[in-house]
């Protein structure tokens, strides 16, 4: 079972990111990628604040619309993944830091809903909370970027 905390910096931010929704498409982003018994956190916060931590941790002094720290061991400890059994202690996995506001920019930049934008966004912070990266946005030559656009194909085609 995993335990996902969902926080919100202001009321307004739950009608863009429900947190039954999130917690139900995180949970479902988990199964997929074959992680359970994991711990890991989601806050939605204002473009200033997610501004602030981009400067402060990627030396970037502007708003993104996701950034993730990622906590624990790394994915090639063999004690680390998988879990196997419900009795093993939860794996932290770490955080994200979303910006609704940046979700309305995608929005509105990428011809996008705002629950498809979030889906988007919820499934980039888990595959970085899992250990991979990406070097540019391209996502046609991008492997994670990739992989999360097939995931997200993948879930959508089981709704």
């Amino acid at each position: 079972m995993n335990t996902i905390d969902v926080e919100y910096d202001a009321a307004s931010y739950r009608d863009i990111a429900d947190e039954e929704f999130v917690i139900s498409w995180v949970n479902r982003v988990l199964e997929k990628v074959e992680r359970d018994n994991v711990e890991l956190s989601i806050s939605f916060v204002s473009d200033e604040e997610i501004k602030d931590l981009n400067k402060q941790y990627r030396n970037l002094d502007m708003p993104t619309d996701i950034l993730s720290f990622v906590q624990g061991d790394s994915k090639d400890d063999d004690d680390f993944w998988p879990c196997e059994s419900e009795e093993e202690e939860a794996q932290v996995l770490g955080d994200m830091v979303i910006s609704p506001d940046a979700i309305k920019r995608n929005c509105e930049n990428f011809n996008e809903t705002l629950e498809n934008e979030l889906k988007r966004l919820l499934v980039h912070g888990v595959l970085h909370l899992i250990g991979m990266d990406h070097k540019t946005n391209e996502f046609k030559t991008e492997p994670m970027l990739i992989l999360q656009e097939q995931i997200l194909n993948d879930l959508r085609e089981m709704e």
